[in-house]
């Protein structure tokens, strides 16, 4: 089959490959699962402490140790077989959960068991993007990414606005046991439908803090991977608007209620996005249009000087979300491909590890600058620097887009 028939084919396609379909329901489980315990944990630790502070970096918990996991922990991906780092990481996290849903844990005991349990994510997810251009060939590779991106986005939406409500019926408790079955499950699905390949670098494992900075190296010394990497970190621009989403929407007095639909609307944007491009927009196209789309999504977040209502307030947001979907989806299927295989989890962690830091970052900017400005204002600017960074970037990918490898 051809790639223009694999790209017209869809999404049906690349669920007819076995082993993507095992490794797709897996990650769709785990990241179910995952939303459902970040509202557990949050209602959790206030009903036992009542304390907005220790709720909030019990939170941060789920998101910061992944820049260690990502960095120090991605490069098993390389050193063993990807499916037994992915059912390893998948079975330990479900230990984990289990303690934690155990009452009574002590407060220190559960921060540093939800700390343990986010960077194990670091290497799941580097051994995952790294085995994903094995198990899908050609132009499969970035419908499934698409395909991905759509799920994991929508299951985001599914836990943010369902997480409550069940944990409403079930105990906190309950619903962390619950998200250790889904790991369970995940590992289970992994170990029945991914086959068993070796170690890409079985013959010879370098110390561990050699294969790390080997990762760190080969990408500062391509112009293109470097480019890439540029190109996804102007999240840290982008997630501002979701950082601010409380204070905005008192702002404009849209009430507390409807933070979670402006929270809302960038995923739902990136759902749309994950479905324009994944199906109908062709790859050549997406790789010409990566530098023009990083510097699209920031206009939309600009229009926000404005201060509009909710309404147009939600639409920006999923436009910029779309137009965020478009380089972020064929930003990483370019990085992965232009990896050696032997390199690929520990590039992998890297590029996420940053991710993350540069939209902690941002947030934290966010929320200093919007003290000064308002939380309009703030969105407003940037929007305004997000799309002046892409300038450059864009103009680099232009120079090294097309070089081989």
């Amino acid at each position: 089959m051809d790639d223009a028939r694999v790209t017209r084919a869809g999404f049906g396609a690349v669920l007819a490959v076995a082993e993507f379909r095992a490794m797709w329901a897996a990650e769709l489980l785990s990241v179910c699962g995952d939303q459902l315990a970040r509202v557990a944990l949050a209602v959790l630790v206030y009903q036992r402490t009542s304390s907005a502070a220790l709720t909030g970096l019990t939170y941060a918990l789920t998101y910061v140790p992944s820049l260690l996991g990502g960095v120090l922990l991605a490069g098993a991906g390389d050193r063993w077989p990807r499916r037994d780092v992915m059912v390893a990481a998948d079975l330990a996290r479900a230990a984990l959960v289990a303690v934690i849903a155990i009452p009574g844990v002590p407060l220190w005991v559960l921060c540093v068991l939800v700390a343990a349990l986010t960077a194990l994510g670091g290497p799941f997810k580097a051994a995952q993007q790294a085995l994903l251009p094995t198990v899908l060939a050609g132009e499969r590779y970035l419908v499934g990414m698409a395909l991905r991106n759509v799920t994991i986005q929508g299951a985001q939406l599914a836990g943010f606005a369902g997480g409550g409500l069940l944990i409403a019926a079930l105990a906190p408790s309950a619903a962390l046991a619950l998200d250790a079955v889904t790991f369970v499950l995940s590992a289970v699905f992994l170990l029945a439908g991914v086959r068993r390949r070796s170690a890409v670098a079985a013959a010879v494992r370098p110390a561990w803090l050699s294969t790390t900075g080997a990762g760190i190296r080969l990408i500062w010394r391509d112009p293109a991977l470097r480019t890439l990497v540029a190109l996804n970190w102007l999240a840290g621009f982008y997630i501002v608007p979701e950082a601010l989403a409380a204070p905005y929407a008192a702002g404009i007095g849209a009430g507390a209620t409807l933070v979670g639909l402006l929270m809302a609307a960038d995923p739902a944007g990136s759902v749309l996005g994950g479905i324009v491009f994944g199906k109908w927009v062709p790859e050549r196209v997406q790789v010409r249009l990566l530098g023009w789309l990083g510097i699209a999504a920031g206009l939309p977040l600009v229009v926000f000087v404005f201060r509009p209502g909710l309404v147009p307030a939600v639409l920006l947001l999923a436009v910029s979300g779309l137009l965020a979907t478009g380089y972020n989806i064929q930003g990483t299927v370019s990085f992965m491909r232009r990896v050696p295989d032997e390199h690929r989890a520990q590039c992998a962690g890297v590029n996420s590890a940053g991710l993350i830091t540069v939209q902690g970052v941002g947030a934290a900017a966010a929320g200093a600058l919007a003290d000064v400005l308002s939380p309009a204002h703030t969105i407003a600017v940037a929007g305004a620097a997000g799309a002046a960074v892409a300038v450059p970037i864009a103009r680099a990918w232009r120079r090294v887009g097309r070089e081989d490898p």
